[in-house]
């Protein structure tokens, strides 16, 4: 009977190397599956921290994946990166690939964006999905204790409004730019995001 799993973490936890690793795994046992990011770091593909990379294919907000699916047709197994950044609507049609065509869905996505609420993509999977599955690898906030939230931090000082999706770094950036705003994200703690700490 297939599934729709979601696995669900803060950055650094791992989702992106697990989607490769099943990706990787079930494509050498001659399954035919499709791999799906959005807003990658490096464009239509899965990247790892790690160095692990795999093209793929992008999700667009009109792209209609219930479609995708059968026009790949005999699919065995869809593997979904960025799942968080998916509409609540591309997640019912993940659901309906599962029920309807008996494909297994993997999705991964984090959990909360910068002001610590859900992505629509990650409620809609939260309360759609067969299995939920927190990762397990933990990350960690700069004081050594589990790092619950993904901070958007902009030229060296935490945010709490904005936009929900603004791409950036997770590297520490030591000069201000010339033009325009550094944008990077920073795992911490409750308490040191609510407190607006970075650590030294």
């Amino acid at each position: 009977m297939a599934t729709l799993r979601f696995s669900f973490g803060t950055m650094g936890s791992g989702k992106s190397t697990m989607a490769l690793q099943i990706h990787h795994n079930l494509a050498s046992r001659d399954l035919y599956g499709l791999l799906l990011t959005t807003l990658d770091r490096e464009g239509a593909q899965v990247t790892s921290r790690l160095g692990v990379a795999a093209q793929a294919i992008e999700v667009v907000p009109g792209l209609d994946l219930y479609k995708l699916a059968v026009d790949h047709w005999p699919l065995h197994y869809l593997v979904c990166d960025e799942a968080q950044f998916y509409t609540a609507e591309q997640c019912d049609q993940l659901a309906r690939v599962v029920d309807d065509l008996g494909v297994d869905v993997f999705a991964f996505g984090l959990i909360t964006d910068f002001r610590g609420e859900l992505f629509e993509g990650t409620k809609r999977l939260l309360e759609i999905a067969d299995e939920r599955v927190p990762m397990q690898v933990e990350a960690r906030c700069w004081c050594g204790a589990r790092a619950t939230h993904n901070a958007r931090v902009v030229n060296g000082e935490i945010v709490y409004e904005g936009e929900t999706v603004v791409v950036g770094d997770t590297g520490e950036q030591s000069a201000q730019p010339l033009f325009g705003d550094v944008v990077r994200y920073e795992l911490l703690c409750r308490t040191h995001y609510r407190n607006g700490e970075l650590g030294t």
